[in-house]
Formats: C-alpha cells, structure tokens, sequence
C-alpha cells in the first residue's frame, strides 16, 4: 500500500525544501508547506521561503495565505492542509508535507488532537494590560509543561500567551489534557523523514544563509523594509519572532548590523535545536544526516 503521507521534516537549514521538490517529480506529488511563517505573504527572504525557480514546476500548497497583519492558528492550517491533502489524492497524486514546524506536523499527522477550549472574554479583558512577561510568569504557574513547549515567538507574543492561559485554566478546571499525543495509524500510510545534519554542519549552513540572505540584491532588510512601508508595525514584526524582530530592532536604530548579524546567528540556532527536540519525540522518524541520501533512500 502506497503511504497516504510522505513527511519531511527537520530543523531550519538542513535541506527539506529541495529534497521535496526532488521527491515530488520522482513519485508525482505536491507539496504542502508546513512552516508557521511561510503562510505569511510578504514574508519571503527572511524565513527562506521557496522560489518559483526552486519550485521546478513542483505545485505547492499553504505558503502566503494570510496577511501578516493578521493572526494564523494551528485550527485554520489544520482545515487547510486537510483541504489540499484532499485535493491531492483525488488527482492520484502523492501529498508531500514538508516543514519545521512540528506541531504544525503533529496536527495535521493526527499525532496531537488540538484543544476544544472557547474563548473567555471575561479572562482576556483582565489580561489585555499585562505584559507579555507577566502573561509567561502566569503561564508558568498553570502548566509549566505547556509553558516550556511555547517557541521564543510565542513567548513574547500576549494574543498567544493569553490563548494559552485560557487553555490551561480550562484545562485545569475539567482536570484532563487537552493536547494528547495519538498513535499515527499503519506505518504502511504514514512515512516520516527526518533530515538532521552534524552540528557543524548545520551551524556552517545557518551562518552562510544568513549572510546570503542580508547581502543578495532582494535582501531581507530591504524586505522588512518594504513591510513597515506597507503597514506591517514594529510590534507585529517582533511577534513574528527570528529574523523580523532583530530586522525591526536594526531598522528602528536599537542595535548595530553587526549585533543584529551575531544574535540573530544565536537564535536562529537556538530555534534548530528546539526543533530537534520536538520532532525526537516522534519515534516514528527515519533520521538521515544528509537530505541527498535520504532521498536516494526512499523507497514507496
């Protein structure tokens, strides 16, 4: 039997996005994106989004979906992604998930069930003057465990954390998880590649695209310029976390390029090894070192 879902997956910088393209004209399949800031329009040289060029004609699906001035929820990627996975088979093509954000894969692979918690307006008026500080410190006390998963984005981000105080306390109130891990189904449906080169290596990747993508002729500075142009507010780029909330601290005069260049080589590399440890949850993963033998290695 034919998997219903090929996955690739792994940290940022390791190769997935030409490895699915690889895969997609081997095995006729398209391509779905699962990256929390790629379906942001706009956002295009900061998070490494795919080109045209580099798409070979490969259709893909879930990127530039949204303006960034406005929120996008794990709820809405989920109906989506269903959508195109949909649309994909009945065309007898194979669906390719392809993307770093691992709960973003766990949703869509059925691994996480996403929680059925309403909204408590009463709550967020109390909460909307906190900082987002005080909201991580109140999160903390709630669900540590909830607070830990959060990425560095989320953390800074008050819309988010409140959605997960509400959580929590709902969660708390009824005395269950509401975010459980579920076994994924037959293996034989479900193919789970992980692409996870050596440290060195990956830190060599991650420095020299950063370099590349602040020097080329389109680069990301020029790019977040053009979005505070159009109406995209300082606060919103920092929200949007990595490389828009240094580009934001360097455009408003809060830190040098130099300083900006040396963080952002910090964090980005802090977000692959959060990665990593999502994804070493799922045993499920067959892990290569290199996105090139592991696409030799696929078998369907």
């Amino acid at each position: 039997m034919k998997p219903k879902l090929l996955i690739i997956l792994g940290p940022t910088a390791s190769g997935k996005s030409d490895m699915a393209v690889k895969l997609a004209k081997r095995f006729n399949g398209e391509v779905i994106s699962a990256d929390s800031r790629q379906v942001y329009r706009g956002l295009n040289v900061g998070t490494g989004k795919i080109t045209r060029a580099e798409m070979k004609g490969v259709r893909h699906h879930l990127l530039d979906v949204i303006d960034p001035k406005r929120q996008f929820t794990a709820e809405r990627f989920k109906k989506l992604a269903d959508k195109a996975i949909r649309d994909i088979q009945k065309r007898s093509k194979l669906p390719i998930i392809c993307g770093g954000t691992g709960f973003y894969i766990d949703v869509i692979t059925n691994r996480l069930e996403l929680p059925a918690v309403g909204i408590d307006l009463r709550l967020r008026k109390k909460l909307a003057n906190k900082t987002a500080g005080q909201l991580l410190s109140i999160l903390e006390r709630l669900d540590s465990e909830r607070a830990q998963r959060l990425n560095d984005s989320d953390r800074k981000n008050p819309r988010r954390l409140i959605r997960a105080i509400e959580i929590a306390r709902a969660q708390n109130e009824i005395g269950k998880s509401d975010l459980q891990i579920r076994e994924v189904g037959p293996p034989e449906n479900l193919i789970f590649i992980g692409i996870n080169p050596s440290k060195d290596i990956l830190k060599e990747r991650i420095h020299v695209r950063l370099l590349k993508r602040l020097n080329q002729k389109d680069n990301m500075i020029q790019e977040a310029r053009k979005l505070h142009t159009k109406g995209l507010s300082w606060k919103r780029m920092e929200e949007l976390g990595l490389e828009y909330r240094y580009l934001a601290r360097y455009l408003q005069g809060k830190m040098t390029r130099e300083e900006m260049i040396e963080r952002l080589e910090i964090e980005i590399w802090h977000y692959a090894k959060r990665q990593l440890t999502w994804f070493k949850r799922n045993k499920e993963i067959r892990w290569f070192e290199s996105a090139t033998v592991a696409a030799n290695a696929i078998r369907l």
